[in-house]
């Protein structure tokens, strides 16, 4: 295929050096330019793998040339950068057909796996990269820019070619079987089967059976001979979801089959050969479980070769903009809506929120915003299914005191304009906000203060107003 080519548009050295950087793991020819016109003259004269334009460019925005490029060269993939991002410029690129919009600093790590993919990401979409190994797209792709996340997808890229067995342990709701789906896709097996079986939801006797398998006649209701999930991922990916609920009998039969690679059926009289890679996840300290006696030790040791700690969505505040995104693009071509944004304090009523659900919470509450919203803006009413105003979320401060939503909103709002000097354009801008709801709120709280004066009382923070 030759030489493979990236044209970068960037103005910012510290970023070039990023690119610099890493560019020797990959082996690719950069072309640098600092002009949107620069950028089309270039892309007339030679094909390129892959464009990555700043959103600010000094002629064009990264989004007008992003149009540019779709319109002359729809098949060459597109990545627009940004010192700032929003959720209306994320979605607007999307829709334009970029196929990642990422808020700079760029991680090296994510770079390697751009640029490396640019062979398979002639189509696409924002954070669907294709399977280097060439299945396709992802099934469902892990969209973060979290630090320990991407260390983690790190290490998948690392041992996905390896037969190791992967335990991977996080809150319900992280992502636990994305990351098990991740690591077969970019495994050679991932031509072959991904067989997922939840060790909670079967008794003990029907387990053994949906696992190892039994011969016809082995116990009574056995009329026919049954292959279990380990035989029919053969020469794919088992994944064994919940791993903590299988009991300690069938745990010392699974300790065998992954020690000895093969397994005995039901009633079986010879031993079946496998060459599967096996995948565990749990909700649960397994540390813990060995320690009280509900869980094998050895088995604990041969299923944790390669241990994966997914953080919960708490400790990722960065990805929840990222994942508002994807979910509302994602949702809205799904039940056909025309849903593209949602409001500035519908966001940070989000990202205030504790999410003890995670991911999986955050995707379900958004699914009924978008059916339910009656324009392209998801607003705060959106998030209740009555008419009544949202519920006073908690929030907890420094892992102590907690506090109402609205009097977080409240503090930060005097903290902006105490930043100020009580410009409200300058608090607005600090804040994401419009000026005209910086004055509506200061309108309510000095409603408020009013209230408390008759009743005797002084507020906590009296607004300082210009």
């Amino acid at each position: 295929m030759g030489e493979k080519a990236l044209l970068i548009a960037e103005n910012d050295p510290e970023a070039r050096e990023v690119f610099v950087e890493n560019n020797p793991k990959n082996g690719f020819w950069i072309q640098w330019v600092n002009r949107g016109e620069e950028a089309l003259r270039w892309l007339d004269q030679r094909p390129f793998d892959m464009v990555i334009t700043e959103e600010e460019l000094e002629d064009f925005s990264g989004l007008q040339l992003l149009g540019q490029v779709k319109q002359r060269f729809p098949e060459t993939p597109v990545i627009v950068m940004t010192a700032r991002g929003s959720i209306p410029q994320a979605i607007e690129a999307i829709k334009q057909g970029a196929l990642d919009y990422v808020v700079k600093p760029l991680s090296g790590v994510w770079l390697e796996e751009r640029i490396g993919q640019v062979d398979h990401q002639r189509t696409g979409s924002f954070g669907e990269p294709e399977s280097p190994l060439g299945k396709g797209p992802v099934s469902r792709p892990i969209v973060t820019q979290n630090r320990k996340m991407l260390d983690l997808l790190e290490l998948c890229r690392k041992v996905a070619a390896s037969k190791a067995t992967v335990l991977v342990q996080g809150e319900s709701g992280t992502g636990k079987e994305l990351f098990a789906r991740y690591l077969h896709e970019r495994s050679p097996r991932n031509k072959e089967a991904f067989v997922a079986v939840n060790c909670a939801s079967l008794p003990d006797g029907l387990l053994e059976s949906e696992l190892f398998g039994h011969e016809k006649g082995a116990f009574t209701g056995a009329i026919q001979k049954k292959l279990g999930k380990f035989e029919l991922a053969q020469r794919g990916t088992l994944l064994l979801d919940e791993i903590s609920e299988m009991n300690t009998q069938l745990q010392a039969k699974l300790l065998r089959v992954l020690q000895e690679n093969e397994l005995d059926r039901i009633g079986g009289r010879h031993p079946v050969p496998l060459d599967i890679r096996v995948i565990a996840t749990t909700n649960r300290n397994l540390e813990q479980g060995v320690e009280k006696g509900n869980f094998r030790a050895d088995l604990y040791y041969r299923l944790n070769v390669i241990p994966l700690r997914i953080p919960p969505l708490r400790e990722r505040p960065e990805d929840i903009e990222l994942l508002v995104a994807y979910f509302v693009r994602k949702l809205a071509k799904l039940y056909n809506r025309e849903v593209v944004r949602v409001a500035d304090q519908a966001l940070n009523w989000i990202k205030h929120r504790e999410w003890r659900g995670n991911v999986r919470e955050l995707e379900n509450l958004l699914e009924r915003t978008v059916l339910i919203s009656s324009g392209p803006t998801i607003e705060m009413k959106d998030f209740c299914l009555e008419d009544s105003e949202p519920p006073a979320t908690e929030v907890r401060i420094d892992g102590s005191s907690t506090f109402s939503l609205r009097e977080v909103e409240k503090d930060l709002i005097f903290k902006a304009l105490d930043k100020t000097e009580g410009n409200r354009t300058q608090a607005a801008n600090i804040l994401g906000i419009s000026v005209r709801t910086l004055r509506n709120k200061l309108q309510e709280y000095k409603q408020g203060a009013g209230a408390w004066a008759e009743e005797g009382l002084v507020p906590i923070h009296p607004p300082t107003m210009v």
